[in-house]
């Protein structure tokens, strides 16, 4: 009977233990944060749950029950980095999250990227919000057609288009999915980067290689590398680091720069401005940098903007495009958000909106979601 009863505590003890395992949310701040990617470290899971198997588990919501999307975040590595759930939490408000074994439903992928060898070297990416892409070096080939920066393609779908639009060669005109009429050229386009040399852009090449890291469900990470290049007079090495989330008009860019001499570099992140008047917003103090195009008649509004983890030098409006500097005074990287919205998407209808989105967006980047491991 005693072992029995020893036997009987033991289970209930671990059962108990098993009970208390919880990851904690908090937001700090007051405002809601909706449909957001949250990080959790994949060793702090493990050391939560020392049992997980990584291939049969679900997220829950500890109070409804209610399963969350997650994603594994292997950031181009072969081991586990961290485990991405996209979860809203009201202003000042808290979620509690438990993983429970089982084989979790299947989720609707909502980011993508991939190479487009079929449509002269693009790199292309997207959400459920937006959509975007680079120019490769086949582009090269063709010098009516050449161009830098970032493009935008502009959607009011919450599905993934890229493959779809691609294939139908399309996509510049809107047959109520959204369409791409954002005009790049010779410039940085919605947030590209380049050494800002003796008051001039000094842009490299197209981009001669890349690799997926991650890819979806929540986000996609990818990478671009370019050939060295003669920057007035300076030998320049660049490798781009960008990915986008669920839900979010932004992707994060990390550019990581290196040269062939002592001297600091300096260099921008630029939009592309147009000839019309449209609503411009520098704000260094908070680091966002923001712009809201001239209504294209037949094609409608598209805001773009950058929020900056990092004081800047300055920003200024020059050679036709909004520029924020900084300087780097040894190899290094900067990182920024960059990205952009479409009145006819529905869901940023004005210059007003948008800023709005920015400064949140902004304040969500320094108020992470809290989180912390109940064992």
């Amino acid at each position: 009977m005693r072992f029995i009863l020893i036997c009987l505590c033991s289970l209930l003890s671990l059962n108990s233990s098993a009970q208390k395992q919880t990851v904690k949310l908090y937001n700090s701040l007051a405002q809601e944060r909706k449909d957001e990617v949250v990080s959790l470290s994949w060793n702090e899971i493990i050391a939560t749950y020392p049992d997980l198997d990584p291939a049969n588990f679900k997220v829950i919501n500890a109070v409804s029950k209610a399963e969350l999307p997650f994603q594994l975040e292997y950031k181009g590595t072969p081991q586990l980095q961290n485990l991405l759930v996209q979860v809203s939490i009201p202003a000042k408000g808290s979620l509690s999250l438990k993983l429970v074994k089982g084989k979790h439903k299947a989720f609707q992928a909502k980011t993508f990227a991939r190479y487009v060898p079929e449509r002269k070297d693009d790199f292309a990416w997207e959400n459920d919000r937006i959509a975007f892409r680079m120019y490769g070096k086949a582009l090269e080939k063709f010098p009516n057609e050449m161009a830098y920066g970032v493009d935008v393609w502009t959607k009011r779908t919450d599905s993934l288009i890229v493959n779809k639009w691609y294939k139908s060669e399309t996509y510049h005109t809107d047959k109520g999915e959204g369409m791409d009429y954002y005009n790049v050229g010779h410039t940085l386009g919605a947030g590209d980067n380049a050494p800002y040399i003796n008051d001039t852009i000094r842009f490299p090449k197209n981009y001669t290689k890349w690799k997926v890291l991650d890819n979806g469900p929540l986000r996609s990470t990818f990478q671009l590398s370019y050939d060295e290049w003669l920057a007035s007079g300076r030998m320049v090495n660049v490798v781009k680091t960008i990915s986008i989330d669920a839900g979010s008009q932004l992707s994060r860019t990390e550019a990581e720069y290196s040269w062939n001499d002592a001297k600091p570099l300096p260099v921008v992140v630029g939009i592309a401005k147009r000839p019309a008047n449209g609503m411009i917003s520098l704000n260094e103090k908070d680091g966002i940098m923001a712009y809201w195009e001239p209504t294209d008649p037949k094609n409608g509004t598209t805001g773009t903007g950058c929020i900056f983890t990092a004081p800047v030098k300055q920003m200024q409006v020059k050679q036709g495009s909004l520029l924020t500097e900084t300087v780097l005074t040894k190899p290094s990287s900067i990182v920024y958000y960059n990205g952009a919205a479409w009145d006819r998407a529905g869901r940023i209808t004005s210059a007003e909106v948008w800023i709005k989105y920015l400064n949140q967006k902004a304040e969500a980047l320094k108020n992470p979601i809290e989180v912390s491991f109940v064992r």
